[in-house]
């Protein structure tokens, strides 16, 4: 197992890697569940899998993009 002999400069990059990866998570369910207006909790949010959450961002960015277009306001 490489794990075992990764030096701490690589054990230090990996755990840097996978702490970008979940603020980055963490700041997309916090969006989803904004742009839900409250039909969607942030503790639901993180219980969705990577295909209900690529699922909910399309409808987000397709209502953002019917708002432009139809120039109501969306705030």
């Amino acid at each position: 197992m490489r794990l075992l002999t990764l030096t701490m400069e690589e054990i230090n990059n990996i755990v840097e890697e996978l702490d970008g990866e979940s603020k980055a998570l963490k700041k997309e369910l916090f969006k989803m569940a904004w742009f839900m207006r409250g039909s969607l909790s942030i503790d639901e949010a993180f219980m969705l899998d990577y295909q209900d959450r690529t699922i909910i961002g399309e409808v987000i960015k397709d209502n953002l993009e019917t708002t432009k277009e139809s120039k109501m306001p969306f705030f």
